[in-house]
């Protein structure tokens, strides 16, 4: 690593790699595409699956009496005018019971086949008692309607049983009301309610955040740190800057492009999520609040989000120094994908204790820190010292890697044809 760095010239490396992506038209293809494509995956299917009702026509055959087949034929009946209708709907037809039930069910089935009905079940004590009524339909794949059915089917049972029992179904229901806890977050700035799962939420936001970043661009920052080597354009390079200086630019440079179209992206899905998001905060009971964030805290997020791409580009860096063409270095560029997903091994005890010695030791770990410190920021913010520590350890290592990076680089760029192996890049790293 050289003494003296000349961030100058490490400016004018990475000026130069923006500037040859942003101007490219496949950066802008790319950025207009996505936005496009989540759209198409997410907000039309909604939009069709919000008016699509499946009708169905169901035959009930009861052979218990006939009070499990009027109940449920009631609460399905009742069911069309609910929220829940637009997931299916129920044209329920009970029908009493033959003394041949054979003839009857080969009725049904051909009735089926001829498409008059979509559907008939068949309730008998015998499958009660086993806590199963049969379901037949030329289709079993629709799993909301039969989700629905099942549900209305076991309140009917149930309440008929209680009733049976000399119960009533609706006091026994209130005795048996579940118990939720109210959580209160209390702080310096005064007491509020928060749910417990808005830490998981944020780290697991920033984790996805850095995750669909680095799938898209860490290709591009290992083919970025290939481009001179291939064409042997380096060698010249190399002689008005140092391999640090270049590593170090082309890392700034690739990723403040990838920053940039991530910004435009995420400016994209505030515009198109903006409005289900006032409506959801209008919506809001009086006594719950928004999680809040403070700017020192949202500060710190911003800080170890751009740490965690540094961290994870730098991996993706060495493996495309230590390679001659991006086929040799494809083998290793799983390395880095690896590397951001270990802390989710984490992040439930973390998220289950964060001032523990494990979230403490865990978030002070480079390639761990930009996931799991966020998240004990979100759940309590722990000591100033912790979070400044974490920092600095972060950025000594991404320093550390764009090193380690270069000295590779060094000798790399002189080295035709031949794959070097692990202990080769060791003496790489040392006496470059």
């Amino acid at each position: 690593m050289p003494r003296r760095v000349s961030w100058k010239k490490t400016l004018i490396v990475a000026k130069r790699e923006y500037t040859t992506r942003v101007k490219s038209k496949g950066y802008w293809i790319g950025t207009l595409i996505l936005p496009l494509l989540m759209s198409a995956l997410f907000i039309i299917p909604g939009l069709i699956f919000s008016r699509t009702t499946s009708e169905l026509d169901l035959v009930v055959v009861d052979t218990t009496g006939g009070e499990i087949a009027q109940g449920l034929q009631q609460r399905l009946e009742a069911r069309r005018t609910d929220e829940e209708r637009h997931l299916a709907s129920f044209e329920v037809t009970v029908e009493a019971p033959q003394a041949d039930a054979e003839a009857q069910r080969a009725a049904l089935d051909r009735r089926l086949l001829d498409e008059k009905i979509d559907a008939w079940m068949w309730i008998d004590d015998a499958g009660l008692a086993d806590d199963e009524v049969e379901y037949r339909a030329r289709s079993v794949s629709n799993t909301f309607s039969q989700e629905m059915l099942a549900r209305d089917l076991s309140t009917v049972v149930r309440e008929l049983r209680l009733t049976r029992a000399g119960y009533d179904p609706s006091q026994i229901g209130g005795l048996l009301e579940p118990v939720d806890l109210d959580t209160v977050r209390v702080s310096a700035k005064g007491s509020r309610k928060q749910a417990g799962e808005v830490g998981f939420f944020f780290a697991y936001g920033i984790f996805f955040l850095l995750y669909i970043v680095l799938m898209i661009w860490g290709q591009q920052v290992l083919q970025g740190v290939l481009e001179e080597k291939s064409s042997r354009v380096v060698e010249v390079i190399v002689s008005a800057v140092t391999p640090f200086e270049l590593m170090m630019g082309k890392l700034l440079g690739i990723g403040a492009a990838a920053l940039t179209q991530f910004g435009l992206w995420l400016a994209c899905i505030v515009a198109l999520t903006a409005p289900g998001l006032v409506a959801s905060l209008v919506s809001l009971p009086e006594d719950v609040g928004l999680p809040s964030v403070s700017i020192l805290q949202a500060f710190f997020l911003l800080v170890f989000f751009l740490l965690g791409f540094l961290v994870y580009s730098t991996m993706y860096a060495a493996v495309g120094a230590a390679f001659n063409n991006v086929q040799e270095a494809q083998q290793l560029s799983m390395i880095p994908t690896m590397s951001i997903i270990s802390p989710m091994l984490f992040l439930f005890p973390v998220l289950n204790d964060s001032t523990g010695a494990l979230a403490v030791v865990t978030s002070m770990v480079p390639i761990m820190a930009p996931i799991l410190m966020p998240l004990r920021i979100a759940v309590e913010m722990p000591p100033l010292w912790q979070v400044l520590l974490s920092i600095a350890i972060t950025a000594g290592f991404i320093w550390l890697m764009v090193g380690v990076c270069s000295r590779i680089y060094r000798v790399g760029i002189l080295m035709y044809g031949k794959k070097p192996t692990i202990q080769e890049l060791w003496r790489w790293v040392r006496y470059a």
